[in-house]
């Protein structure tokens, strides 16, 4: 078996904000008089459902608050990224709402994309951002992200998506996302994470997704499964985050075998590594321990990363030409 670490990856669903080091928020925190929020409990299951993780995230949202702090946790993003062997990351950012927080919309997100300049020009890491935007929050808010990811398209941003609880209608915001699809800009959305294939299919027929993060729930619905496979869908599945959150019961009943069985496009990533102190090596890892993958299968799923990545031409066939080495190099 093969170092994971050294296995070229693309990352395509972490939110940046459950990527920052504790240390490093303790000092963020200390230097603005602020309480830190402790460390989730260890196990396998921190939180008591998604409300519970969602007050958690507030506490650690707020201790950032100058332009200091986004470029470093952008640039410790990177450094931790590329030791694990992340060659590509689309890096999710609630930037709008950092910026109504903050009283300075362009602020957090100018200094997360030049952290993110800085850390791909130092650990050789290659990051474009998508904008999220809470279902429970309101319109006008989900439009000055969609005016944040214009003005920042040529400088990193590569789309936006809708996060938060899925019993929350995407409807609302269908002018907001044909206004973007227009324009240009990807389309991910949250669906089939906490809701059934219904958030599914809303996030395909209302919000115009390209890919779906998380989508575990298709499985309820053998014909929209048959759908998200004719089309090639992908799926960013999150296994740690799900067994973290309560969605599934432990990682070895993960669906994520049954997801690959069925021929759909998928591919691994984090969500929260913060939280669940699992890197996107930890991920290749638990499933290669839990599932029996070999070597060819977690390279698999590295090439459908890059496939289905937003990156351009010439950096997906650099990972496949890597990942290509990876395979050929001694076990």
């Amino acid at each position: 078996m093969r170092d994971l670490e050294l296995l070229p990856k693309a990352h395509l669903h972490v939110h940046l904000e459950s990527t920052v080091r504790w240390a490093t928020l303790r000092e963020i925190a200390a230097a603005h008089g602020l309480p830190a929020p402790p460390a989730p409990a260890g196990g396998p299951r921190p939180f008591e459902g998604f409300r519970a993780f969602g007050d958690h995230n507030s506490l650690v949202r707020d201790c950032l608050r100058s332009p200091a702090d986004f470029h470093r946790v952008a640039l410790e993003f990177c450094e931790d990224e590329a030791a694990r062997g992340t060659r590509y990351a689309e890096v999710t950012f609630t930037a709008a709402s950092h910026g109504e927080r903050l009283g300075s919309p362009e602020m957090p997100l100018e200094a997360v994309l030049e952290g993110l300049r800085e850390g791909g020009r130092r650990y050789g890491i290659e990051c474009r951002v998508i904008l999220d935007h809470s279902r429970r929050r309101p319109v006008e808010r989900a439009t000055a992200t969609l005016r944040l990811a214009l003005r920042y398209a040529a400088d990193g941003v590569a789309g936006i998506g809708m996060a938060g609880e899925e019993s929350h209608s995407l409807r609302p915001f269908a002018g907001v996302l044909r206004e973007a699809r227009e324009a240009g800009l990807h389309l991910v959305h949250h669906a089939g994470e906490m809701c059934g294939p219904d958030s599914i299919r809303e996030a395909l027929d209302v919000g115009m997704a390209e890919r779906l993060g998380h989508g575990i729930r298709v499985l309820d619905d053998p014909e929209l499964l048959a759908e998200l496979r004719d089309r090639a869908v992908p799926l960013e599945v999150c296994p740690s985050s799900n067994v973290a959150l309560g969605l599934v019961p432990s990682y070895a009943g993960h669906p994520l075998p049954r997801l690959t069985g069925a021929g759909l496009a998928v591919t691994l990533s984090t969500d929260i590594p913060s939280v669940t102190g699992a890197g996107l090596t930890d991920e290749y890892q638990r499933a290669r321990d839990a599932f029996g993958y070999d070597d060819e299968a977690l390279a698999g799923l590295a090439r459908a990363a890059a496939d289905v990545s937003f990156a351009p031409g010439a950096t997906k066939a650099r990972l496949h030409r890597e990942i290509d080495d990876w395979l050929a190099s001694p076990a």
